[in-house]
């Protein structure tokens, strides 16, 4: 379907109509100089004719965009009569010509060239130039004039188009991250679902048996109190990561128990070696042992999805996995590879999986970053040892 012409007419400011106007005025004037001083001197009738012509095209071609074959067709046939409404015409034939409505185009320019001809023919002008000449000049003009409008007309189409596309691509991709954000946050509230009703409902049995039993020493008492605080603080801590045990919605089935670990890290690092990939490990972080279960997830997932875009993007290249950190300064990973030279991976993606590892890392208290360093992707995160 064809794009309407009133789509990609760009809005005019004064500026705009300034300078339109200024070069209207000018050429008006060049055409008529040519025949006010014979006008003035011997037919004052028409030097008035003229003028007034001209002042009524000038406010006539004010309204081109509101009504452009119209205001294209009276100040041409204007010109008939008056040299001071030659500018005004041209300008609204060129707008007429933006639109690129050929029919409408030819019944114009056919018209501006009888005019300017009558004119020249019925006006005593400084230079007579032969019929055929002047006749020659004025479709000349014409056809410049028209051609033109219409280049004006295709190159602001093709902007309006090209920056219509660009709308639509980012309003597309935002569209994109908000499902997989939305995604996202469902997954997490469907472990959220499962895993604190777990531990609600020991922080409920324990608080229950507390209140039921009034035979328990202050020593049972407190040793009950400590374990249902230490199942509050475990279920706040849950609800805070990212990642657990989730089932699908159609079947209530697990989906993937048990969830990897820090621990895991070292299997997760020569699977893919074992899979062909060059990937260099540096383990620094101090007390690994106690690195509490959600945070090595989250690290297990980053590093992960990292390794799976390091071999769709860059087979073949040295990909090094750092790790550091500590209980206080938390865990600080880094990933870097060589950028690849496949554009089209063999396995396709939507290239949303650091959208979703990154809202993880928010909503775990840290962050999540990928950039590039040179000829170096970099995927930096930090999360913090507890949230």
């Amino acid at each position: 379907m064809p794009t309407p012409p009133d789509a990609y007419q760009p809005p005019l400011r004064w500026w705009s109509h300034a300078w339109r106007l200024l070069l209207s005025l000018m050429l008006s004037g060049l055409v008529w100089s040519q025949a006010w001083q014979g006008q003035w001197q011997d037919h004052r009738v028409l030097f008035w004719i003229d003028a007034g012509g001209g002042v009524a095209a000038f406010v006539l071609v004010m309204f081109r965009r509101r009504w452009p074959f119209a205001i294209a067709m009276v100040t041409t046939a204007l010109t008939l009569v008056s040299g001071c409404a030659a500018g005004p015409a041209t300008h609204a034939a060129v707008s007429l010509a933006t639109r690129r409505q050929y029919l409408r185009m030819i019944v114009v320019g056919v018209l501006g060239v009888v005019a300017a001809q009558g004119y020249a023919d019925t006006q005593e002008l400084v230079t007579q130039d032969p019929v055929w000449f002047s006749l020659l000049l004025n479709v000349i003009a014409t056809i410049a004039m028209l051609g033109w409008g219409m280049y004006i007309g295709s190159r602001r189409e093709l902007l309006w188009t090209l920056r219509d596309r660009a709308e639509r691509a980012e309003a597309e991709q935002q569209l994109r991250v908000s499902s997989a954000r939305s995604a996202e946050r469902a997954r997490i509230a469907r472990e959220m679902h499962d895993v604190l009703a777990h531990r609600i409902s020991q922080v409920s049995m324990h608080a229950g048996a507390l209140a039921f039993r009034q035979d328990l020493s202050p020593l049972e008492v407190r040793s009950s109190a400590a374990v249902i605080q230490a199942k509050a603080n475990e279920a706040l801590t849950d609800l805070r990561a990212v990642l657990g045990v989730l089932r699908a919605p159609e079947t209530g089935e697990l989906v993937d128990a048990p969830q990897p670990t820090y621990d895991d890290l070292p299997a997760l690092i020569h699977e893919a070696r074992e899979a062909g990939m060059n990937v260099e490990y540096d383990d620094q972080l101090l007390d690994g042992s106690s690195v509490p279960v959600a945070v090595g997830r989250t690290v297990y997932r980053i590093i992960q999805e990292g390794l799976t875009n390091s071999r769709k993007h860059a087979p073949g290249a040295l990909v090094r996995v750092q790790l550091s950190g500590s209980p206080d300064d938390g865990v600080e990973l880094k990933l870097r590879n060589a950028i690849g030279f496949v554009k089209t991976p063999a396995a396709p993606g939507a290239g949303l999986g650091l959208v979703g590892l990154s809202e993880r890392a928010q909503l775990r208290g840290g962050r999540l970053e990928h950039r590039t360093e040179g000829a170096t992707f970099v995927l930096h995160g930090w999360i913090p040892w507890a949230a």
